[in-house]
């Protein structure tokens, strides 16, 4: 499984819901990399999207105790609920030749990262008021194995840095 985000400074990921910056080369780095694949997210990720509409050309599986949402959805057959550890392996095992993906939020990269050998950052050499956070990479045995020159966007530097489990 690999975890995918834009990280400030600090760390941060979104404020009310919301990212903290939309660098355009970004978000296509992200389409290139997670299309055709599986991305797992949250109930508040998926609300966060145009319409609150699943990823197309992506197998959504979202993470949430509210079990109401399946009926919400049901015109959509690239959507899946989950609301355990178990119930997530039963829908990857059904896409075992797709790439998995971690895509947020806080929740979700905090109860998954362990499972992750793989996590692609896009970081941003900028602080900004956030309200929810990526783990510390370093602290889960992470390492940097790549990273991008460096680009700006706005005068706003930023590259692209991945990381593998040691």
């Amino acid at each position: 499984m690999t975890a995918i985000a834009c990280v400030d400074k600090n760390n941060g990921i979104g404020k009310n819901g919301n990212l903290l910056i939309s660098i355009p080369d970004d978000m296509k780095f992200f389409r290139e990399k997670t299309m055709d694949s599986v991305v797992i997210m949250g109930r508040k990720t998926l609300f966060s999207f145009k319409n609150k509409e699943p990823l197309k050309n992506r197998i959504n599986i979202v993470f949430t105790l509210n079990k109401g949402l399946k009926e919400d959805y049901k015109k959509f057959d690239n959507i899946f609920f989950v609301s355990s550890d178990k119930e997530l392996d039963e829908v990857l095992n059904n896409y075992k030749e797709k790439k998995a993906f971690l895509i947020g939020g806080e929740t979700i990269y905090n109860n998954f990262i362990d499972k992750c050998n793989e996590a692609l950052i896009t970081k941003v050499n900028k602080s900004f008021d956030a309200d929810t956070f990526f783990p510390k990479l370093e602290d889960k045995n992470f390492k940097i194995v790549s990273e991008s020159e460096l680009f700006y966007y706005n005068d706003i530097p930023y590259q692209f840095l991945t990381y593998k489990k040691v």
